[in-house]
């Protein structure tokens, strides 16, 4: 796993070696950016936007926005062996002065926070495939505004997930990959 490109291009990633962190394959991610640069249906500038990646693992999608000149990147993750590849991934490239690391379970935090005062322009959502309250999530993020009005939400899933994305989420574009099924919403 690298870093695709921007100014740490190449740039190799620690993976965890463990069994439930399922890393972003490049390819994916690459498609995933190549839409957010070059669609007209998504109107978010990574440069400068400020990008919250939920379910963070080793940090592959918010250091590729570092490497593209996002402003600032918040990471959640809560499963200490993969904090420690995390906090290595950001070391490695000298950017924690615009990196947060929240060791928080993400949907107990949005549940219970009354008020979440960072607004992002893209949010990456990657829970676990087994992870079945993903529109809990997503609603706890619509319901406290923690998506700009402008802002774009990129949800990972399994293709042959069944669940539903709640309406409340206005899908913009739908993506498969390989087995990754990738929303993308406002």
């Amino acid at each position: 796993m690298r870093i695709i490109s921007g100014i740490y291009k190449g740039k190799k990633l620690i993976i965890p070696d463990d069994k439930f962190t399922r890393p972003l394959k490049d390819l994916v991610k690459e498609s995933i950016f190549n839409l957010i640069t070059h669609s007209n249906k998504i109107t978010v500038n990574i440069e400068k936007s400020n990008v919250l990646d939920l379910f963070s693992g080793s940090g592959s999608f918010g250091l590729e926005c570092i490497s593209r000149g996002s402003g600032k990147v918040v990471f959640f993750e809560n499963q200490r062996s993969i904090l420690k590849v995390l906090k290595q991934n950001i070391n490695s490239i000298d950017k924690e002065n615009i990196s947060t690391i929240y060791e928080f379970d993400v949907i107990n935090f949005f549940a219970s926070q009354e008020k979440f005062y960072n607004k992002f322009n893209i949010i990456f959502l990657d829970p676990p495939y087994k992870e079945k309250r993903i529109n809990e999530i997503i609603e706890n993020i619509l319901r406290k505004k923690i998506l700009r009005k402008d802002g774009i939400m990129i949800i990972h899933r399994h293709k042959n997930d069944k669940i539903n994305i709640t309406n409340k989420l206005n899908i913009i574009d739908l993506r498969t990959y390989g087995i990754s099924r990738i929303y993308f919403a406002n």
